[in-house]
This record gives C-alpha cells, structure tokens and sequence, in this order.
C-alpha cells in the first residue's frame, strides 16, 4: 500500500513513482508511434478514404467509459471489502481477547491466556501467508510453542486449524467451569465472524473478475486507441499524437488500476499492507496482555511503500 505525504498540486502532476504511469509507459509509446504515423502519411492517403468520423469514436469513447467505470467499481468494491474484512479480523481478536482476559476466572497472567492471545495473533499471520502464498513457518514457530507450531506447519489450511486450537480452549474452559454457558455462546460467536472473514478472504481471493469481460474490455480499449489517430487527424492535425496519447493514458490506466485492485493480497504498491495489519494486531493483543517490549511498527519504506 502507498502511504504518501501529501504534495503540491504541481508536484504531483509529475509524480512518476508509485503511479501506474511506469507499467503502461511502452503501450503510450506504441499508440504514440502510431498517431505519428498517421499524420506523417495523412496527406498522401487523403484520397483512399481512410479517415474516420470523430463522431463515432465519441460514441464508443463513451461506451467505453461507463463499462471501465463499472469495471474500476467493482475492482474496488473487491479492495474496500477487502479491507473492510481485516479490519474486523482485529476488532475480534481485540474482543476475544478481552473477554479472555476478563471474564474468565483465570488469574491475567495464566499461561493459557497466553497461549490464547498467541494462537489470536498467529491466526492473521497464517491467514496471511495463506492469501499470498508465502511461507508460514517463521511466524508459526515465533510465536506457537514448537510442538504446535510443528503440527500446524504441515497442514494444508493452517487459519482454519488455528481456529480449531482457540474452539478447543472455549470447550475446555466452559467444561472446567470457567466460564460460564452466555460467555461462551459471546466467544463462540466471535471465533464464527474469524471463520467468516477467512472465507471471505478466500472467496476474493479465488474468485477474480471474469475472464471473458477482461479480454473484452482490454480488446476495446487498444483497438480504440489505435484507431483514434485516424478519427482526430482532420481536426487536431499535428496536435493528434498528443491528444491520443492523453487519451489512451486514461483508459489504459483505468483498466491497469481495476487489474491491480481486483486482487489486493499481493505485493504490488496498491494492495493491502497485510504485514504491517499483522503487526498492528500483533502489538496490540500484546499490549493488552500487559507486555511493555513491543515488536517494532511496520512504517513506509523510502519509497513510500507500506506492505
């Protein structure tokens, strides 16, 4: 995720770094070569009626624009439940936790609380890792005891496992007495809305926007802008190659952007910061165990880049 200070107006006209100029920069200048191609050979083709009406290239400019708006809102839509998503997934673990801590009648510093708040934290991690495809183990063997963190890291879907492991702690404490039958039915349901955001997650994650109206759309888009050039030569003459390529800028953008949002738990600059999340609920359930060392904050890198 980029976490830029605000600038100048100005400046950031010219921003290059952490914009979608830099990934579609070759396309502008392949549709540059072809306008400038066009109005190189536009007075020796004037007789063979290869010019086109302007007013059809308004027409499908326009259809274009609402499908790429549909397309960038439903990208985002992905991206804001996304977020929306791990947002909860802290707000449980916070409430989870405090009811553990709280209601139960086992003293603050007990070891299975502690093992509680670290099978909460290790959830987001595995969940993590698990969204985008990376190694568990590092983080399961920081913080489970080796023997569990052993047996987690052969498992196929380690969040769900977890979530096991915290069922089994309710199971027992209600048995034990220690709490009661309405504190349980209040843990269980939170332990549900974790599984909850786990297959919404997942659900994004494996389940991309269709193919087919991909293609279609990025088909449109370049043809359109290909043949743009011959629809502005009468009237924008030499200005041609600069307003096409303007033009092509935007939609292509547009499309680049959608494409980036519609899966946000990768690594690219637009997605979500899962790691720094992670950490956020890590150093917070460790700060209302009454721990006073904390793992250090995620913050941007110099390139402004949150992951």
């Amino acid at each position: 995720m980029i976490v830029h200070p605000p600038v100048h107006w100005f400046r950031l006209l010219f921003a290059w770094r952490g914009s979608i100029l830099p990934a579609i920069f070759p396309r502008l200048m392949l549709v540059l070569s072809c306008a400038l191609v066009v109005v190189i050979f536009h007075r020796f083709t004037q007789g063979f009626g290869l010019q086109l009406s302007v007013g059809a290239f308004s027409l499908i400019g326009l259809a274009l624009a609402i499908f790429l708006g549909f397309r960038n809102s439903s990208s985002y839509e992905r991206y804001w439940e996304a977020r929306k998503l791990w947002g909860a997934l802290l707000i449980n673990a916070r409430s989870l936790q405090r009811q553990a801590m709280s209601m139960t009648s086992l003293p603050a510093d007990h070891a299975e609380l502690h093992e509680f708040s670290q099978l909460l934290q290790a959830f987001a991690y595995a969940l993590n890792h698990q969204l985008r495809c990376t190694d568990p183990r590092s983080d399961l063997y920081r913080l489970l005891p080796y023997p569990l963190a052993k047996e987690l890291s052969v498992v196929r879907y380690i969040p769900s496992m977890v979530l096991v492991q915290l069922a089994q702690y309710l199971s027992v404490w209600y048995r034990t007495g220690k709490i009661d039958v309405i504190l349980f039915q209040s843990m269980d349901a939170n332990l549900n809305h974790l599984s909850d955001i786990q297959g919404g997650c997942e659900r994004i994650m494996t389940t991309p926007i269709p193919y087919a109206y991909s293609v279609l759309i990025h088909r449109t888009i370049y043809m359109y802008c290909i043949l743009l050039p011959l629809g502005l030569v009468d009237s924008c003459g030499v200005l041609t190659p600069l307003i096409t390529v303007f033009i092509a800028y935007t939609f292509m953008a547009l499309e680049n952007i959608a494409s980036s949002l519609e899966l946000p738990f990768g690594f690219e600059p637009n997605d979500l910061a899962l790691n720094a999340i992670c950490r956020t609920i890590e150093r917070s359930l460790l700060e209302m165990r009454g721990e006073t060392t904390l793992p250090p904050a995620c913050l941007p890198q110099k390139n402004y880049i949150l992951d």
